[in-house]
C-alpha cells in the first residue's frame, strides 16, 4: 500500500494572509506551481490557487498590488494525513472535488503537499478516472475510457 507520504511534494510553499495578490502570483510564477498555502500565526488558515487569483480577483476588478490574499484565499482548507494510503486521498479529492490537499503528520505539523498528479503516479485508472470526473465536469471523457461508462454512480 502506498501511502500519501511516499507521493507528496515535501516543500511547500507558504504565504501571510497580507501578502498582495501581486507577489502570491509572482510566487507562484517563480516556484512553477498554482497553490499556496496561507498561514499565520504557525498554523494554516487558507490556500489560495492560481485561479483564485484570475477568477476571484482579476475577474472581480480587485487590484493586485494593494489588495491581499486573505481576500480571496479559501479558509479552512482541508488536508490528510502523510500515513494515509494514496488510494484513500484519491477518494476523498474526489468527495471534497479538490486537485491539492496540503498533508501534515499526525502532530498536524504541515509536511508537504498533494496533488492529484501524485496520486496519478500510484493510483489505479479507474479511481484516478473517477476523480478527476467528481472534480471536474470534463472529467466525463477519462472516465468513460476507463470504466466503459460516460457517468459515474
Amino acid at each position: 500500500m502506498t501511502l500519501v507520504r511516499d507521493v507528496m511534494s515535501r516543500e511547500p510553499k507558504w504565504i501571510r494572509p497580507e501578502t498582495t495578490l501581486c507577489e502570491a502570483a509572482r510566487t507562484m510564477r517563480d516556484y512553477d506551481i498554482g497553490f499556496l498555502l496561507v498561514g499565520e500565526n504557525d498554523r494554516m488558515v487558507g490556500v489560495v490557487t492560481d485561479r483564485d487569483i484570475a477568477v476571484r480577483a482579476v475577474a472581480e476588478g480587485f487590484h493586485p498590488q494593494s489588495d491581499t490574499v486573505r481576500s480571496v484565499m479559501t479558509p479552512g482548507p482541508y488536508y490528510c494525513y502523510d500515513d494515509q494510503s494514496a488510494a484513500q486521498i484519491c477518494e476523498n479529492m474526489a468527495f471534497i472535488k479538490v486537485r491539492r490537499l496540503p498533508v501534515v503528520n499526525r502532530e498536524k505539523r504541515l509536511v508537504g503537499v498533494v496533488s492529484l498528479g501524485d496520486l496519478a503516479q500510484v493510483c489505479e485508472e479507474k479511481k484516478l478516472a473517477i476523480a478527476f470526473c467528481r472534480i471536474t465536469d470534463s472529467g466525463r471523457k477519462a472516465v468513460k475510457k476507463a470504466t466503459g461508462r460516460a457517468r459515474v454512480a
